[in-house]
């Protein structure tokens, strides 16, 4: 059965964690001295209220969670940030409308940088900041910050890190997963803290360097100008960002392990060498593309190329060039990379590169078995077997994540989006990427598309972010018996 009380317990904690951040944004705000000031007061107002009822609620609550309730916690916490989460552009009048404002708001929580704002200089300073806070802290994961919060109330956190790392690999650096949360959160810390300097150094002003520093460790992709980072026309600050994208792409802990000096270990993992492969044929195709088809020079168009093919397959979606004015061939790569993603245990979205790896070796097993019929053929990775169940959950999660596409697709036609749109939109919201395709890519917003086309967007917006599971097994009757 569920606890309902330790759920209203660590939902209430959570939005005063949510109340605190607002309450940072609202100085910035009051520090440049604008308009939505009263907004952040307001929200932070109705985010604390109700954060100290369900802890009150809660007071009470067995201080244990089991799998089930951590599966229900994950999936709320996105909901009720993102809830919360857009009551400043909301209060504010910004963003007057409730469907955009909740798919501003779940665009940031989710990482996605999918936004419906064509005019992004127009905000504020505390809403632009609070638009870069979002993604920075839904990128590395809400619950993976309370695993390290919350052995401080007396609560285990590994049923929260199950099902909020649901995918094919969450390996523990430490045998006491809060231990490992904080270290990872020190190591996103630090890599946001040396971004923004960087930065700072190619002349982007300490501002935007914070924000686009946040949107760069978080994978989220929202600037703080409307051309993206082409707005700066710096050679000096795509690299940059190109690097930390990249290092945010990988697995934490395989950074960590890197850190602590198991260079063999990280640097020999499958997945890792599977995202370089990726990120290196595809740049260096894109770049030939552009040199021998376009004006450009072979820098531009192996840094344009880097940088797109980086900011994509990490679904970060930060735009220094439109690819859809590209040859054909060359942006058509985009959706595969949107599809496909970076490594496990990141901040990006997408499918994930570790479930490529498995999908490979198990279809090169089935031709071995052809030839062989009774062979023994274990799928190995890193020189471990990958267990058969695990398997099974690869390929259901593939073929589920191709018949969401599918259907959403589908409704999309059924509202008279054009197929390359629809298509566009859906394979960026579910793996959480930003841009589309068409007239919804790189150079526009998503704000022409219907109301509902912006729900079913947020929707896949939040099953892309946990992993879909997470989300789809609260629609299962099991999940809700008692026993």
């Amino acid at each position: 059965m569920l606890h309902k009380t330790m759920i209203y317990r660590v939902i209430g904690y959570l939005l005063l964690v949510e109340s605190v951040l607002l309450a940072i944004c609202a100085g910035v705000s009051l520090f440049y001295g604008e308009d939505d000031l009263p907004a952040f007061l307001y929200s932070i107002g109705a985010t604390t209220g109700v954060g100290f009822l369900l802890a009150f609620l809660g007071r009470k609550a067995e201080r244990q969670l089991t799998r089930r309730d951590g599966y229900l916690i994950v999936s709320l916490t996105w909901l009720v940030f993102s809830l919360f989460g857009m009551l400043p552009f909301l209060l504010s009048g910004y963003v007057p409308n409730v469907t955009n404002a909740f798919f501003e708001a779940m665009s940031g929580v989710s990482s996605t940088g999918a936004t419906i704002l064509d005019n992004v200089e127009a905000l504020p300073h505390g809403l632009l900041f609070w638009r870069s806070m979002t993604q920075w802290i839904g990128g590395l994961g809400i619950i993976l910050f309370t695993i390290a919060v919350l052995p401080i109330f007396g609560v285990n956190g590994v049923q929260i890190f199950a099902a909020e790392a649901s995918g094919p690999t969450h390996d523990k650096i430490h045998p006491r997963i809060g231990i490992t949360a904080r270290w990872i959160w020190a190591l996103y810390t630090a890599l946001t803290l040396i971004a923004t300097l960087l930065l700072t150094a190619g002349g982007m002003g300490w501002f935007d360097s914070i924000c686009h520093a946040f949107a760069a460790t978080g994978t989220g992709g929202f600037s703080t100008k409307t051309a993206s980072i082409a707005y700066y026309n710096s050679p000096y600050i795509e690299y940059v960002l190109s690097a930390f994208m990249f290092l945010s792409g990988i697995n934490f802990t395989l950074i960590l392990l890197f850190a602590m000096g198991k260079f063999k270990k990280s640097l020999l993992d499958a997945e890792l060498k599977f995202y370089c492969g990726c990120v290196l044929i595809a740049t260096l195709f894109i770049a030939v593309i552009l040199y021998a088809q376009t004006s450009t020079d072979l820098e531009t168009a192996f840094r344009t190329s880097l940088f797109q093919v980086i900011s994509i397959q990490t679904s970060t979606g930060f735009a220094t060039s439109d690819y859809m004015t590209w040859p054909a061939v060359a942006w058509g790569v985009m959706p595969v990379l949107m599809l496909i993603g970076a490594c496990a245990g990141s901040t990006s979205g997408g499918m994930k590169c570790i479930r490529m790896v498995i999908l490979m070796r198990i279809t090169k097993n089935e031709f071995k078995r052809l030839l062989h019929p009774n062979a023994v053929l274990p799928v190995r990775i890193n020189r471990q077997v990958v267990a058969p169940t695990l398997q099974s959950t690869v390929l259901a999660f593939c073929f589920l994540f191709v018949i969401i596409v599918f259907v959403s697709t589908l409704i999309l036609l059924a509202l008279g989006i054009p197929f390359m749109e629809s298509v566009g939109v859906v394979v960026s919201s579910i793996g959480n990427t930003g841009p589309g395709l068409g007239t919804f890519g790189p150079s526009y917003s998503f704000n022409a598309l219907p109301d509902l086309a912006k729900w079913i967007s947020s929707l896949l917006m939040l099953l892309g972010r946990l992993e879909l599971f997470t989300v789809l097994l609260l629609f299962t009757p099991d999940f809700w018996k008692r026993n």
